[in-house]
């Protein structure tokens, strides 16, 4: 069977679906690879390499897409790219359905099925696939370094003959995949940390990175936390109680990293324009949420926008700009789920339709819209219009961005005990320097990324 790796066409997207070396053992599980010519350019990876991995280059999209049965890419088709497909090949890619709108109907229309990475559940055979926390992770970490490259000052503590440099007060809104690496990121370069996120369970995560947590400890929070993971809508009274927390808290920070995502809704607004106002000149707010609305009440779209003397860094697709790394990442994460669909003895596609994690992730099928997430949408599209944000994960702030699938009681309680029994793990693997993985949770994570519990990929979101 032919597997087509096609380049990506949407600005600002360096990023690719498979590297050379992931090239190699789709060869070795038997599959004929197709690479669209330059479709690995962006992320320092030349045609030359891919060749010499096994693969095949094809001139344009089209010729790499005739006659495959497997496609991969970074993100969605337009709807004129999805024109090129064959009917029933099957589409691995980050198909960002709550906003597709026409373009998850062109998928649909061309009969592709369509596996969104974004739905893959949380569970632990799916952590090998989990997209959102290995492109979180680098995104954290990428937030910080952007953050340092635009503050006036150092991050470290430094004691030199002519007096004592103060180190950075920094502050990580939402400590998710994405939120746990910006700690751990900003406490490797010196920084004094603190962060705060809407669930219990990150208390601890947050501490174990050497950051200071920031949050009302009332009987509320307590109970912020779902089984899933998730966090809880919170009362307005709590609300505006964190609120006031967060505001005098951030007239004291240098820094300031905002992590918070809601799958299928606008990000949520945690810095007003007042509280910007209250920030020393010179301070920085890197904004991940920027590309659903924005954390920040001021931030724009892929500018440094300066705002009361606070430098406001809005740039999207923070994995983009380590497209290498993330790019060696996401194509890992995409062959882990290949070799799920596809049977080695027989070298042939081998789909389970009732395995979790296949009925997760599938979101068009056999010409129609199929993930149960996304009846709202489809139904504004039959009636012509674009797509609206599903329903279902109003109420849940997720961080690292993934909607976790619908699972019936007996797997919830299951996924709850699996997340226990990891929890020892976790602490040791942030002990060692790592970002703790948030325990089943995806609590601040940027599409773009953030550490699981030691490595972590949305409040969860609410804190993102």
């Amino acid at each position: 069977m032919k597997i087509a790796i096609l380049k990506e066409r949407r600005p600002g997207e360096a990023r690719v679906a498979a590297t050379p070396e992931v090239v190699k053992k789709y060869v070795g599980l038997g599959l004929e690879v197709a690479v669209e010519s330059g479709a690995g350019a962006a992320a320092s990876l030349t045609d030359e390499a891919y060749e010499a991995a096994g693969a095949t280059l094809a001139k344009d999209a089209r010729a790499a897409l005739s006659g495959a049965g497997l496609a991969l890419k970074v993100q969605r088709p337009t709807a004129e790219e999805a024109k090129a497909f064959d009917k029933g090949c099957l589409l691995l890619a980050l198909v960002d359905p709550y906003r597709a709108g026409a373009d998850l109907k062109a998928l649909a229309d061309a009969g592709v099925t369509a596996f969104a990475m974004e739905f893959m559940p949380r569970i632990t055979r799916a952590q090998s696939m989990d997209v959102l926390s290995s492109q979180a992770n680098l995104a954290g970490y990428k937030a910080v370094i952007d953050a340092a490259a635009e503050f006036g000052r150092a991050f470290p503590l430094m004691m030199t003959a002519a007096g004592k440099v103060n180190p950075a007060q920094v502050l990580v809104m939402g400590a998710g995949v994405a939120g746990l690496q910006a700690i751990a990121t900003a406490r490797r370069l010196g920084a004094v940390v603190h962060a705060t996120d809407v669930r219990p369970a990150a208390k601890e995560q947050v501490e174990s990175l050497g950051g200071k947590f920031v949050a009302v400890e009332d009987e509320e929070f307590k109970q912020a936390e779902t089984a899933g993971g998730y966090a809880k809508e919170m009362s307005d009274a709590y609300k505006k109680k964190q609120a006031e927390l967060i505001a005098e808290t951030i007239k004291k920070m240098d820094v300031v990293v905002t992590t918070a995502l809601i799958p299928g809704r606008p990000a949520p607004k945690l810095i007003s324009a007042e509280m910007v106002k209250s920030m020393k000149p010179g301070s920085v707010i890197v904004d991940l949420a920027v590309e659903t609305g924005g954390n920040c009440e001021l931030s724009e779209p892929d500018k440094i926008a300066v705002r009361h003397g606070v430098k406001i860094i809005g740039h999207r697709n923070l994995p983009a700009r380590l497209a290498t790394d993330t790019s060696q990442l996401y194509a890992t994460n995409l062959f882990n789920l290949v070799a799920l669909l596809w049977d080695k003895g027989e070298k042939k596609l081998a789909v389970d339709w009732d395995d979790e994690i296949v009925k997760s992730t599938v979101v068009t099928r056999d010409g129609d819209i199929v993930h149960p997430n996304l009846e709202q949408a489809k139904a504004e599209l039959a009636k012509g219009g674009a797509a609206a944000p599903a329903a279902k994960p109003a109420g849940k702030a997720a961080a690292s961005t993934k909607p976790a699938a619908k699972k019936a009681p007996a797997k919830k309680a299951t996924a709850k005990k699996t997340a226990a029994k990891k929890a020892p793990a976790k602490k040791t693997a942030a002990k060692q320097g790592a970002a703790p993985k948030p325990s089943e949770a995806k609590a601040g994570e940027s599409q773009a990324t953030e550490p699981k519990a030691s490595e972590s990929q949305e409040a969860e979101k609410n804190g993102k």
